[in-house]
């Protein structure tokens, strides 16, 4: 039987993108993302939860992430969940859990996380993907960093269209 690892995300950045940039000029982003969830406890008292995920993206994600992804900004994030172990100073086995993004999508006003043409709807996705789904649009030829025309992802989806900047309650997919 198959399976699948696919992890959905909006949240907001806990701090800006760190990028390296990698032997060969590969760059990677690296960045921790909040998302909150509310509820009513047994005493009937709201309570918020919220959870940390370390997300990374790689090549034009991660570019794109470096010029436009500022502390506090909403983000979409669509990837898979990947968990890696090593062995730490004193030989102890530890284990780090993060979120490979292969499909970003920036959220929020235009004037939103500092940037003047950042922030407002931008929809990113890494070309070549190990899933093998080829068609979706690259960050470096063609990606949308503030409204404008609708772009289609390899899922079939619109985003960042001009009604986004009309209407800021709707989300962009």
């Amino acid at each position: 039987m198959a399976s699948i690892n696919k992890v959905i995300l909006i949240g907001n950045l806990g701090k800006d993108p760190e990028v390296r940039h990698l032997e060969g000029g590969v760059a990677v982003a690296r960045f921790p993302l909040a998302t909150s969830e509310t509820f009513k406890d047994k005493n009937g008292e709201r309570q918020e939860r919220t959870e940390w995920h370390n997300i990374v993206l790689w090549r034009g994600l991660a570019e794109v992430s470096e010029k436009y992804l500022k502390k506090g900004q909403s983000v979409y994030i669509e990837g898979k969940i990947r968990t890696n172990s090593y062995q730490d100073k004193e030989g102890v086995q530890r284990y780090s859990t993060e979120i490979v993004a292969d499909n970003m999508t920036m959220l929020g006003s235009r004037n939103e996380g500092g940037s003047q043409n950042g922030g407002g709807g931008g929809s990113y996705s890494n070309e070549s993907s190990n899933s093998g789904g080829g068609g979706n649009m690259s960050a470096s030829n063609g990606g949308n960093s503030g409204g404008g025309a609708a772009k289609e992802t390899s899922g079939g989806r619109a985003s960042a269209s001009s009604s986004y900047d009309a209407e800021p309650d709707d989300l962009p997919f």
